[in-house]
C-alpha cells in the first residue's frame, strides 16, 4: 500500500471513481479508523491496483466494472468512517 498513490495516477482521467478509491485509501492511513474498516478498505484498494482480477483492466470498456464493484461495495460498507477530511484530501491530491 506503500505506492498506491503512485499506482493510482496511471488512472486519473480513465476511471471514474478514482476520487473514491482515493478517500478511501486516506480513511485507511487515518489512525482514528477501527481496525476491521482498514482491512476492508485495504482488501479492495488492493483488488483496485492488482493487474490481474475477475476482468482484466486492459478490456477497454469492461476492465474497470468488477473494480468499480469492488470500491462502490466498500465505500457503501465503511460510508461513516469515510470523513470530508478524507474527502478533502483526495480531491487535494488531483488538485496538485
Amino acid at each position: 500500500m506503500d505506492n498506491f498513490l503512485v499506482d493510482v495516477r496511471r488512472f486519473v482521467g480513465k476511471v471514474p471513481f478514482t476520487k473514491d478509491a482515493v478517500s478511501l485509501y486516506f480513511c485507511l492511513i487515518d489512525s482514528k479508523t477501527p481496525l476491521f474498516v482498514k482491512g476492508t478498505i485495504a482488501g479492495a484498494l488492493a483488488y483496485f491496483i492488482a493487474p490481474l482480477d475477475a476482468i482484466p483492466d486492459f478490456i477497454i470498456g469492461l476492465g474497470f466494472t468488477d473494480d468499480a464493484g469492488v470500491i462502490a461495495t466498500t465505500l457503501a460498507t465503511v460510508a461513516r468512517h469515510v470523513t470530508d477530511e478524507h474527502r478533502r484530501q483526495a480531491e487535494d491530491f488531483f488538485n496538485t
